[in-house]
């Protein structure tokens, strides 16, 4: 039997008995494992209760267990998609299946993406097949990165016209791939804003009116949550925003929630990570297309980055430094970075993998791009005691690869989630399957 169908058969048998998946004991042996922070060249993952028990080259595999032979494979702690839609958006288009944006004219801080999620949503299955485990599901602004996004459908534009509001697209979350009905794993863990072209459109058409009533709205959060019993008699001065806008904005002000922001081009940057120091607010830039100009400000500042390390065009003037490089030299600066996927990171979410591939091919370190898709991902928002790594304690998420997981070519052959083996299926290869045969169409499609 050649190695892929050993793979094939041992995915097979644990799906078996995927409804004890919690309880059983799995081991993942023979297999060159990337654990997130460094590689064992040949290693075994042992996984007991839904959490990863032992990690190395001489783990001893418990009596009993169910052993996946990965025969000279990769072992990877599963993907994470930053900056997605996923389970809240199904056709990009069709905005009745997109619940990460709204264009509310009296909503924006306190709009919450998790009440969105959907677990039967088709993108999910296709996804978990390029080894994405978990996602950091993110509000839509008009700002955002590809899924068709355009002002006049997203927060602050809407009847009535312009609302200062629109400055944040709300709130964050974090879920699960697996399968089941529940995939929330924590809301809010983040708050959104746009910032550079985008931001100072929503704000009016200048940077500097954006920074300007950004400023402001922070004074007036932070004097409501010193005024909450003035507020409710009436006695506090008219604010911007509602009281749900300015109890969401608390955690920001004082430093507890991130705020991801959207920016590009260097002095946008700049002004950014200026105004996080004055206002003491821990931020996360998103894009950062011209990162690299100022890798090392970012990197003093101790900030994150997202970034697509494809966006190389200068297809705008807020990215006409834009490189391929962009990765490398914020990693070599010393930044934090996690890579995305493309359009949106929702139907071509599992394609974070090929773009961290393209990174390393333009001067990225193998190892650092395993870990800007997986441990990186799990420590920028707070996640990193719950998953991301192959280390004892962590949720089991787990990942078996025919061979180099940023090479096209390779697959994944078994994907554990939070310890429970998942079926390697989706509607995609169902349809492929059954137009492939050549039998007669159902009656209802004629003859």
């Amino acid at each position: 039997m050649n190695k892929a169908l050993t793979f094939v058969a041992a995915a097979a048998a644990l799906m078996l008995s995927a409804g004890a998946a919690l309880a059983q004991t799995i081991a993942v042996t023979n297999g060159r494992v990337l654990t997130g922070s460094g590689e064992i060249a040949r290693g075994t993952v042992v996984i007991q209760n839904g959490r990863i028990s032992a990690v190395g080259a001489d783990v001893t595999v418990p009596s009993g267990a169910q052993v996946i032979d990965a025969r000279g494979g990769v072992i990877t702690p599963g993907f994470v998609a930053v900056d997605s839609g996923l389970s809240a958006i199904e056709v990009s288009a069709l905005t009745d299946t997109n619940d990460v944006r709204q264009s509310s004219n009296s909503l924006s801080a306190a709009f919450d993406v998790s009440w969105g999620l959907d677990p039967d949503s088709f993108v999910i299955p296709v996804t978990r097949l390029g080894g994405v485990t978990r996602a950091i599901v993110t509000p839509q602004h008009p700002g955002s990165s590809g899924a068709h996004v355009h002002e006049e459908d997203t927060a602050g534009i809407g009847e009535g016209g312009l609302h200062t509001p629109g400055l944040f697209a709300g709130q964050a979350a974090v879920i699960h791939l697996a399968q089941g009905t529940d995939i929330l794993v924590e809301p809010r863990v983040a708050m959104v804003a746009p910032f550079g072209d985008a931001g100072a459109g929503v704000a009016g058409g200048a940077r500097g009116a954006e920074f300007t009533l950004f400023r402001e709205i922070l004074r007036e959060v932070r004097l409501y949550a010193r005024n909450r019993a003035a507020y409710d008699r009436g006695d506090l001065r008219e604010l911007q925003l509602s009281r749900a806008d300015l109890e969401a904005l608390i955690p920001v002000v004082e430093g507890r929630m991130p705020l991801i922001v959207t920016v590009h081009r260097a002095s946008d940057i700049r002004n950014v990570l200026r105004l996080a120091e004055e206002e003491n607010l821990d931020i996360i830039l998103d894009g950062a297309e011209e990162g690299w100009r100022v890798a090392a400000e970012i990197a003093a500042a101790d900030v994150p980055v997202l970034i697509n390390p494809l966006d190389n065009l200068p297809s705008s003037f807020e990215v006409r430094g834009a490189t391929m490089e962009n990765a490398a030299r914020l990693h070599a600066a010393g930044v934090l970075i996690a890579i995305k996927g493309n359009e949106g990171s929702v139907h071509r979410a599992r394609e974070a993998r090929y773009n961290a591939g393209n990174a390393v091919a333009h001067g990225l370190p193998f190892l650092a791009a395993i870990e800007a898709l997986t441990v990186n991902p799990a420590r920028i928002f707070g996640q990193e005691d719950r998953f991301g790594a192959l280390r004892p304690g962590l949720e089991a998420d787990v990942v078996v690869w025919t061979g180099d997981p940023l090479e096209p070519l390779s697959q994944p052959i078994a994907v554990i989630i939070r310890g429970q083996p998942q079926d390697l299926n989706s509607r995609a290869l169902e349809l492929r399957d059954r137009y492939l045969r050549r039998e007669p169409m159902p009656q209802a499609y004629g003859n």
